[in-house]
């Protein structure tokens, strides 16, 4: 039988592709199109994974770790910074000169982030809850990612 990862497994992932995804848009050139794919693509990744944070782990942490609370608002707090550099960066042609100020602090605001969590949130959030807790955490969030997958993209009716 194959193990799946538990929540804070599949959210270790994220963060691991988030990071592969900020080395390749850093190391792409300057005012190109391709940086501007990559930022899209990172876009719709990190939404997701903050949305998937705040709905299936940040209730859970808020409630049963010690000082939760703290490490929830801290997270969202970073969540709301992160969203603001991608709202702005946006807007911008890969070629404006801000485009290029705001990916280095998005990159440094989710570096900064992910470390954050990984060395504080995660651990306390493994010591309190069961395993068993946090593997059910993990089917719950693959389950709900499959589900948007196969309702593909939102169509939009007026």
């Amino acid at each position: 039988m194959v193990r799946r990862p538990d929540i804070l497994g599949e959210f270790t992932a994220d963060h691991q592709a988030i990071a592969e995804l900020l080395t390749r848009i850093e190391s792409a050139p300057d005012g190109t199109a391709e940086r501007s794919d990559l930022l899209a693509t990172l876009t719709d990744l990190l939404f997701t994974h903050c949305a998937a944070e705040e709905e299936h782990l940040f209730p859970i942490v808020q409630h049963d770790v010690p000082d939760g609370g703290a490490l929830v608002f801290s997270s969202i707090h970073d969540h709301l910074a992160i969203g603001q550099y991608l709202s702005d960066l946006q807007g911008l042609s890969p070629t404006d000169p801000a485009f290029a100020t705001l990916l280095t602090g998005l990159t440094d605001t989710v570096r900064r982030h992910h470390t954050a969590e990984e060395k504080n949130l995660f651990p306390a959030a493994r010591k309190a809850l069961p395993a068993s807790a946090r593997a059910a955490l993990g089917d719950r969030l693959r389950a709900d990612r499959e589900e948007i997958a196969e309702a593909g993209p939102a169509s939009s009716s007026s």
